[in-house]
């Protein structure tokens, strides 16, 4: 049994994708869509991971699009002139009904696939060595319906809100009229979502390794969906301590999952092409399930086209024979410039000196190097046509899957919602020099000495388990860092990377005020240069403008190809503008 529900898996998880039918409803009820549609029960181990396979199977049909709604739309890449209309409509917030982006049949499909296991799934069966047959499978799929639905209504901006499977045209139609829910409306269901906080501690089902993934990676992190709802909302204190719980029970309870001390950097003060700035130095495309790995979530994509789902994101990003050595997305003039700009501390050990990398290096060589380190091009490649052409190379879009998580990203959210609480030093210390207790009670606690007794309590970072990384006595054991530091130099010897202070301002509240925005600031530059291309960046914005005004994200998406414009017509400021919708059915209401 256990060899053939592997085999199972195999064979589901990674098949080809149903095709859609032409219905016009985006609740599709066509039988092929709800697996075992054709019996209201799931009665066995079979009938659950079954069911669990395939709707993994119809998350890669959202992969690309998870990617491309978040980054084309920001400002760190720019279209081309071989950019598909689709595409660049995407990125000109321009999309219409027929955009083969604009289908979210896709998402309702896993939605209600999801609907139907919770409804159907008992979860107080038991097997003859009394383990709950469903328990883990039903978690997962409580986690991936919250997720998909973050997705959505993210990109929609309101959305017909269903808990129950829909099985019949009429419930289809039916659904379609319902009242739309935004954002805030959907987090705080699933944030207050009966059980979904009891499923934290429940462990995700484990079917070995899948076409040489581990299937661990297929699953969306309960504390991780519950702490990203959290900051969508506002509930910056739960975020942090949702993010702070992934980062302690990750590897078991009260376990060490530190930031690393990985690095792009020079070898030595000569500044000639000498670097260590391999992508893979900095743990992005592995993709294995150890300890203290980056990666901690992915949608599983296929090899081959004619095997089945086979994402466009590496001929998307990447110079191939498939695109002809032309690419759709490059790097704007934006992350070039804040790349540039920032400050490379170098140090010395024989001198033991601390010196700064000068800024007329070239070949996106000044200020931080993780865009040289993930982005490499050539020019006057010849193609099949006989044109010169730039080939380009974005590492982080060389695999066939579909990353969702990984540990930077959890700790810099984590600092967002530290920041957003009122601890601005807190979240600083994350991207400067790293944190274990010694800097959270002798650099952050003074700060806010009236919740002292909350962050020793809630947030414990053991001295001996995160060890920060000291390049003047360095160890085997140093692990921690900040994140700054991953692309520029040693950030904890840096002059040029203060704590904003503002010396003007004399009343401590107002002061710490004042901080937050700037370390907001410092946040929104590190996310931009730790994940250029990931797919991150136009939520990242939102986020921030949803706080802070709309004008924050247009002025940053106008900009992105610097002093020649964004050629963007839509007003930006406008916030019903930053979504979109289709056939008048999902999206803002006029």
């Amino acid at each position: 049994m256990k060899k053939y529900i592997i085999l199972l898996a195999s064979t589901v998880a990674l098949s080809i994708s149903s095709a859609l039918t032409s219905c016009s409803e985006f609740f599709d009820v066509d039988s092929d869509h709800i697996i075992y549609a054709d019996k209201n029960h799931l009665g066995n181990a079979t009938d659950s991971i079954y069911s669990l396979t395939g709707i993994l199977n119809k998350l890669q049909a959202i992969g690309d699009r998870t990617i491309l709604f978040g980054e084309s739309r920001g400002d760190l890449v720019t279209v081309t002139d071989k950019t598909s209309s689709d595409l660049r409509d995407l990125a000109m917030f321009n999309v219409g009904n027929d955009n083969i982006y604009n289908n979210p049949r896709d998402y309702y499909a896993v939605i209600n696939n999801c609907n139907y296991y919770i409804a159907n799934a008992d979860t107080a069966m038991k097997n003859n060595r009394d383990q709950y047959l469903f328990k883990a499978e039903f978690a997962a799929i409580k986690a991936i319906r919250a997720w998909t639905y973050l997705q959505l209504v993210t990109t929609y901006g309101k959305v017909p809100f269903v808990t129950e499977p829909i099985m019949t045209k009429e419930e289809a139609e039916q659904a379609e009229r319902l009242p739309r829910k935004g954002i805030d409306e959907i987090c705080n269901y699933f944030i207050n979502e009966d059980g979904l906080k009891d499923l934290l501690r429940v462990d995700y089902p484990h079917f070995g390794n899948i076409k040489g993934l581990p299937s661990r990676l297929f699953y969306i992190p309960m504390s991780i969906l519950l702490a990203d709802l959290n900051l969508w909302v506002g509930n910056y204190r739960e975020a942090a301590e949702y993010y702070y719980y992934y980062i302690s029970h990750r590897n078991g309870d009260y376990s060490t999952y530190p930031t690393g001390i990985s690095q792009c950097e020079w070898q030595s003060n000569n500044w000639e092409p000498q670097l260590v700035h391999y992508v893979d130095e900095l743990g992005i495309t592995y993709e294995n399930t150890l300890a203290n790995t980056e990666l901690i979530a992915l949608i599983p994509g296929d090899s081959i086209p004619s095997e089945g789902y086979y994402s466009q994101l590496r001929n998307i990003f990447n110079s191939t024979d498939d695109n002809d050595y032309l690419p759709s997305l490059v790097p704007s003039q934006s992350i070039i410039d804040l790349s540039a700009k920032q400050e490379f501390c170098y140090y010395d050990e024989e001198s033991d000196k601390v010196t700064y990398a000068p800024h007329n290096l070239g070949e996106y060589r000044d200020g931080d190097l993780r865009l040289s380190s993930y982005w490499y091009t050539i020019d006057n490649i010849v193609n099949s046509s006989g044109s010169k052409v730039t080939y380009q190379e974005i590492f982080k879009h060389l695999t066939r899957n579909i990353h969702i998580y990984r540990r930077q990203l959890i700790y810099l959210r984590m600092a967002e919602a530290l920041n957003c609480a009122g601890y601005p030093h807190f979240a600083y210390h994350i991207l400067s020099t790293g944190v274990n207790n010694r800097i959270l009670n002798d650099s952050i606690i003074p700060h806010y000495t009236a919740d002292s007794v909350y962050l020793a309590s809630t947030f414990d970072f053991p001295n001996y388990r995160y060890e920060i990384y000291n390049p003047r006595y360095p160890t085997v054991s140093m692990n921690t860092q900040g994140i700054h530091s991953r692309g520029s130099g040693f950030t904890q010897l840096s002059e040029k990377y203060p704590m904003p202070y503002n010396e003007a301002i004399t009343d401590s509240l107002e002061q710490i005020a004042w901080q937050q925005k700037a370390v907001e600031d410092l946040l929104m530059d590190e996310e931009a240069l730790e994940f250029a291309f990931e797919g991150y960046r136009f939520y990242d914005l939102m986020r921030v403008a949803r706080r802070r005004g709309a004008s924050y994200l247009a002025d940053r998406v106008n900009a992105r190809n610097g002093a020649e414009g964004s050629g963007i017509t839509v007003d930006l400021t406008n916030m019903d503008n930053w979504f979109i919708s289709w056939e008048g059915k999902i999206g803002i209401e006029p």
